[in-house]
């Protein structure tokens, strides 16, 4: 019996590195837009100008890809074999150890892509790593990779939440996968340890409180309101997710370009404070953390201290 081109598919970005493959049909999506709407209105995207555009886009893919039928979900797991030694570091992401992930990500769909027009027939399309108006999550839960948790992550029962999530956008007819139920049930470790208090509800996350925005996206400075609320975090935060019971379940990925600079998780308190531009550029040369620019982390760690 000839295989499925769903299990063709699927088969092969396993054979690429993808921790997980889901499919869904491409449309809009109704119960993600009133949600959306609300927390754009209730200023919850802070200085993130972009979250408020291309709203119609952002939820129907259809309109980022003429004849969009199906939209194949990709997860690939960053989390780390080892984390930084200095308990009193600042501290960086996990995502952001190794090699920037939209170009990892890009690279493999890309090459899933080929394998598709090869091996199935020519399909127009578009890849999507974090760089457009596409909502991730949403598509991973539609496509059966997990349920939305109440810190906003997509969580997979058997892999946690430590991955990135990428998406092609195609227009080629398959068959869907469902949607998987929500295992959170009574838990809110997330929403007790958050160290701003940004998780404003279960499910909810006040863009404009997390650490993650503060020391990522805020260009301007840093509100003196917030000091000592940090916990160290000098490059995002992954608190919610170190504390999520489901992340238990997390093994370290396989993905060579994830590999942190070797300098990085040895740095102490005292190297990360007297960081130069050079230390800088060689640790963070195709890291996610050059998005701060060496400015923006030098700001960052000085807010940390006391």
């Amino acid at each position: 019996m000839q295989p499925s081109n769903e299990h063709l598919i699927k088969q092969e970005a396993q054979r690429l590195g993808f921790l997980q493959c889901g499919i869904s049909k491409a449309g809009f999506l109704e119960e993600e837009a009133p949600r959306l709407e609300k927390w754009l209105n209730a200023k919850m995207h802070g200085e993130m100008g972009y979250m408020a555009n291309h709203f119609d886009k952002r939820l129907d893919p259809t309109r980022l890809v003429d004849g969009a039928k199906s939209v194949i979900t990709v997860l690939l797991n960053y989390f780390p074999e080892e984390t930084q030694k200095a308990p009193t570091a600042p501290k960086i992401s996990k995502y952001a150890y190794g090699n920037d992930y939209h170009h990892v990500i890009k690279g493999k769909l890309k090459e899933l892509v080929e394998f598709i027009n090869k091996e199935i027939g020519e399909v127009g399309g578009r890849a999507f790593v974090d760089s457009a108006p596409v909502m991730d999550k949403a598509w991973a839960a539609k496509s059966g990779l997990g349920w939305i948790g109440k810190n906003a992550n997509l969580i997979h029962p058997k892999n946690g939440s430590f991955f990135f999530i990428g998406e092609l956008i195609l227009d080629i007819e398959l068959e869907s996968d469902k949607p998987i139920h929500d295992h959170c049930g009574t838990c809110t470790a997330c929403i007790d340890a958050c160290p701003t208090e940004a998780i404003v509800a279960p499910y909810v996350v006040d863009g404009s409180k997390c650490i993650s925005y503060f020391t990522i996206e805020l260009k301007e400075a840093i509100p003196t309101s917030m000091k000592g609320q940090f916990d160290d975090w000098a490059f995002g935060c992954d608190t919610c997710q170190d504390v999520c019971p489901w992340n238990r379940f997390s093994k370290p990925h396989s993905e060579a370009q994830f590999n942190p600079h070797p300098e990085m998780l040895d740095m102490t308190k005292q190297d990360w404070e007297e960081l130069t531009e050079d230390v800088f550029k060689k640790v963070f040369q195709k890291s996610a953390v050059k998005r701060t620019k060496f400015s923006g982390l030098t700001r960052n760690i000085a807010f940390l201290k006391k």
